[in-house]
């Protein structure tokens, strides 16, 4: 049985041995791990877009390339039209995962995270196996130990949330009050309840590690506390 392609008949014999000689069960199964380290990256660190996500980006980015030159034809001059909507879809799908919260901006880093996947899977579709390893493995670098430099130098703002505990309320916010003074630091936000005799007090800090350190290194020290937790805000990039 014979399956009409352009204007052409492709037999399943023939079709068959041409997937076998493209190699497109390896590709795939190639854009399939390297979209699944860095989603596994991703995933560690609580995003939206995980391990499926980027797995699915990659392995339909390399289907669609594989796809391209065989849909439009030996006679086609523009093998690669499939493959070129490629970046405008995943532009869409990544729009969706920036979200603006105030005057604070999330998701950037995972839209540019899906795009970046995108081209590893076009790469591994292509049977760029080589380029596609070594786009990954910069991808990574970029993510975990660029992003590491960026804390410790101080050179990015990411926000903590802090509980402190204590007896006294007033005696906790005064003490919270003359810390972010001391870092210049502008209090916003300042949720209070309390369990019992246990008072809590809760706020959020967008600044610097340095300052993130002094700050919490001043509440600690501070006899109003009996004891300071932090928590790190997940949609941070």
């Amino acid at each position: 049985m014979d399956v009409p392609q352009n204007g052409h008949m492709i037999g399943f014999t023939e079709l068959e041995q041409f997937i076998l000689a493209g190699g497109v069960a390896g590709r795939l199964l190639v854009a399939v791990v390297l979209g699944g380290a860095i989603g596994l990256d991703r995933e560690y660190r609580h995003k939206a877009a995980g391990i499926r996500t980027n797995i699915l980006i990659s392995f339909g980015a390399a289907l669609f390339t594989f796809l391209s030159p065989i849909v439009a034809g030996p006679g086609s001059t523009n093998k690669g039209q499939i493959a070129s909507n490629i970046v405008q879809g995943v532009g869409f799908l990544g729009a969706g995962l920036i979200i603006h919260n105030r005057a604070r901006i999330s998701g950037l880093a995972s839209a540019a995270t899906v795009f970046a996947v995108a081209s590893i899977g076009m790469a591994c579709g292509a049977g760029l196996y080589v380029p596609a390893v070594f786009a990954t493995s910069l991808v990574l670098i970029a993510l975990e130990l660029v992003g590491a430099i960026e804390v410790r130098a101080n050179l990015k703002f990411f926000t903590r949330f802090y509980e402190a505990r204590g007896s006294d309320l007033m005696s906790i916010k005064e003490a919270i009050l003359s810390a972010m003074d001391r870092q210049r630091q502008r209090l916003l936000d300042m949720d209070t309840n309390s369990i019992g005799e246990l008072q809590r007090v809760s706020f959020s800090l967008q600044a610097s590690n340095k300052v993130h350190r002094q700050l919490e290194k001043a509440l600690r020290s501070s006899p109003a506390l009996s004891e300071l937790l932090t928590f790190r805000d997940w949609e941070d990039e």
